[in-house]
């Protein structure tokens, strides 16, 4: 029989910014016209540093297009495959008649040399949301460090740089060199409504599980310098909208198989908000992947504590128990899931594994059966219902049963040549025949 499987479902450091910023800090229509002034009048070689979120960036860039027709403007978008952007920026076409270079993603390119967030840190200077511990220097700006003056030479236009705070920061601590020669810092607060809308659209409509677990590793470290730039605005940012995107957050680690990176972010996300069940049944999960099974259930048990309905709460502990192989009590896990959700086939299945396991075939057969009264292309269960009629010796379901699985799925094929629930089978003429 195949074993069950889980189930998913601020502030900086003035000291960083001291002699950049502002007393008072300026609203976002100041910090735009003064960027603006600074565009306009600046001739040559500069560079400008803008603190804003994602979506800012995209309106900046918009308003400043128009706002200054008669000047050559570019956008860079830098990906986390960049490590030297001066071969990016002589790769364009007519570099030299720029006037204004916008560059954004550096946080992509950044983010890979994050070290993994430590139990305990969250969006402080220490934290690998700001970049760790300062420790290293990543690539990029271990080239920038050394090409000002190169830059300097080749590049005739303002070069602004597009960050979120803990973008800049990295620039701030690790590529003081070039950052020295900076001509501005401009800050550009996220308005609420702004913040709340990118909430709703990374949390809820910017992909689905299935997608983040298509995702490259370019991909996955695009999306989570996109969440970690909404984190950092911290100042604009409540408790639910925190755990929010922490929860995100954690499931794009997992869906890439980064789990302690995924309980890291459960953990951060439970701190803001201690009753989100679907965060404790995710970080149960994670747990689970690394086959730390006791420390699963106690997430799990968590979930039930604050929504006792969660059917899948239910499931997963179940499977959990069943790997410890305290099957009678997976049992009543899965029976739990099923009296909030009847027609839920895989815990109908996996309640058939835990009985089959204590040698209880007929009432294993009895639920797959209800599975596939429910999914009745459900080729895992159509295997397990023939491997315990192979164990019962009952060649004719047996068989019966393993063409239907491998009608529906030829792995079962392979997986029945060295299944030891088909022992007692093995040497039946047609058993033979079904495997060859």
């Amino acid at each position: 029989m195949t074993n069950p499987k889980v189930k998913p479902l601020t502030n900086f450091q003035e000291s960083d910014f001291e002699g950049l910023l502002e007393e008072q800090p300026l609203t976002a229509a100041e910090s735009y016209q003064s960027l603006l002034r600074s565009l306009r009048r600046k001739n040559g070689f500069n560079l400008l540093f803008v603190r804003c979120s994602p979506v800012q960036a995209d309106e900046i860039i918009r308003r400043v297009s128009q706002d200054l027709p008669n000047k050559n403007i570019q956008v860079l978008q830098l990906d986390s495959e960049t490590d030297n952007l001066y071969e990016k920026i002589v790769n364009l076409p007519n570099y030299t008649n720029l006037n204004i270079l916008f560059v954004r993603g550096l946080e992509n390119a950044l983010l890979r040399y994050e070290e993994a967030e430590s139990e305990g840190y969250f969006l402080s200077s220490q934290s690998p949301v700001y970049g760790g511990t300062w420790a290293g220097v990543p690539k990029i700006l271990g080239y920038l460090n050394l090409s000002r003056e190169r830059f300097e030479r080749q590049f005739p236009f303002t070069l602004v740089f597009l960050l979120p705070e803990f973008a800049l920061r990295y620039f701030i601590r690790r590529a003081s060199d070039f950052f020295d020669w900076y001509s501005g810092v401009y800050e550009f607060p996220t308005d609420k409504d702004i913040l709340e809308r990118e909430i709703i659209r990374l949390v809820y409509l910017d992909g689905d599980l299935d997608t983040y677990q298509q995702f490259t590793p370019q991909q996955r470290q695009e999306k989570l310098a996109e969440i970690k730039a909404y984190l950092s605005d911290s100042p604009s940012l409540d408790p639910v909208q925190a755990s929010k995107l922490l929860h995100k957050k954690g499931l794009i680690h997992q869906m890439g198989k980064e789990y302690e990176q995924a309980i890291a972010s459960y953990d951060q996300a439970l701190e803001f908000k201690p009753d989100k069940h679907e965060a404790w049944n995710n970080r149960g999960i994670a747990l689970y992947n690394l086959g730390r099974f006791e420390q699963a259930i106690a997430s799990f048990d968590r979930a039930l504590e604050i929504k006792p309905d969660f059917h899948l709460a239910w499931y997963n502990r179940g499977v959990a128990l069943g790997n410890l192989g305290r099957f009678e009590q997976a049992i009543a896990s899965y029976d739990r899931a099923l009296e909030i959700k009847p027609d839920f086939h895989d815990a109908w299945n996996n309640r058939g594994v835990a009985l089959g396991n204590l040698g209880r075939f007929e009432q294993a057969i009895a639920s797959y059966d209800r599975a596939l009264e429910i999914n009745s292309n459900y080729a895992n269960t159509y295997y397990n219902k023939a491997c315990c009629y192979g164990l019962q010796n009952n060649v004719e379901l047996a068989i019966e049963n393993l063409q239907s699985a491998i009608n529906l799925d030829v792995k079962y094929q392979d997986m029945a040549k060295t299944d030891k629930d088909f022992e007692q089978i093995r040497g039946d003429e047609r058993f033979q025949s079904l495997l060859s």
